[in-house]
This record gives C-alpha cells, sequence and structure tokens, in this order.
C-alpha cells in the first residue's frame, strides 16, 4: 500500500528525503491549511500544530510505499504522529496525503513564531545533516 506524504521541514530537501526514505520519490509542491509549522526548542527542524487560519507551504512526495513509511515512523519519533490531511496543489486540486504532526504531550517544546525554511536552508541544514548522520540505516520500529 502506497500514501502521499505531506513534508513541511527537512524532509521538503529532496536530499534528505532520499536518504530517510532509502530511495527517492517525485516531489512537487502543496500546502497544507488550517496548521502552523513552528521552531523546535534547541533544534533546527519544525513542529506542526493545528492553527486555525494557517497555511503552511511544503512539498508532497506521491506513492510513498510502506518500506519507505517505516523508515519514516523510525526517523520521526516518539514526538510525531502521522496524521491523514488533505493538501492543496498548486492549481487548487486537493490531494489525501499523510503528515507527521507534532504530538500534543510534546506541545511545550514548540517555540512562537512561524519556522524559518529559508534559515535552515541557509544554517541549518548542513548541521542536521550532520547530527543526523545514521539517519540512512534506519531500522524501522
Amino acid at each position: 500500500m502506497t500514501a502521499h506524504c505531506f513534508t513541511y521541514g527537512s524532509l521538503m530537501w529532496a536530499d534528505i528525503m532520499a536518504r530517510v526514505c532509502g530511495r527517492e520519490f517525485a516531489g512537487e509542491p502543496a500546502s497544507l491549511a488550517g496548521h502552523a509549522r513552528r521552531p523546535v526548542r534547541g533544534q533546527d527542524y519544525p513542529g506542526l500544530c493545528a492553527a486555525p487560519g494557517g497555511l503552511v507551504p511544503g512539498r508532497l512526495y506521491r506513492d510513498v510505499d510502506a518500506q519507505a513509511w517505516a523508515r519514516l515512523d523510525a526517523f520521526e519519533g516518539e514526538e510525531y504522529e502521522r496524521v491523514d490531511v488533505l493538501v492543496v496543489l498548486p492549481d487548487g486540486r486537493t490531494l489525501p496525503a499523510q503528515v507527521y504532526r507534532f504530538r500534543a504531550a510534546f506541545a511545550d517544546r514548540l517555540l512562537p513564531g512561524d519556522w524559518d525554511a529559508e534559515a535552515f536552508a541557509r544554517e541549518g541544514r548542513e548541521r542536521f545533516i550532520a547530527r543526523y548522520a545514521g539517519f540512512g540505516v534506519l531500522a524501522p520500529r
């Protein structure tokens, strides 16, 4: 079984997504309404939370297979839960997808304001890759 995966943080970068999944997936721009992506205290990556009126830009990867989902689950860890959402494509069409949302139990780690994707690309990306150098050999949980 496959499902589409909406990403809004480090996994928007195709090379990071491929390293986590063990293979490449075609990606395209998409957005998710009713949510916000917040900085996570002490980390370069964001957390997604419900936010009425919010709109999160991101990248949609289509037809992610079960093996890749198992690796993604291991990568995301206990802070995140995988949930079903509807994402909007640039042409206005909607598609069902799954996304990793920050669990309410860890919400105190989310900082106010929006996560800065440009700052991640500029400053955090290489640090993130170095910190998670082992994610290419993740074992499914």
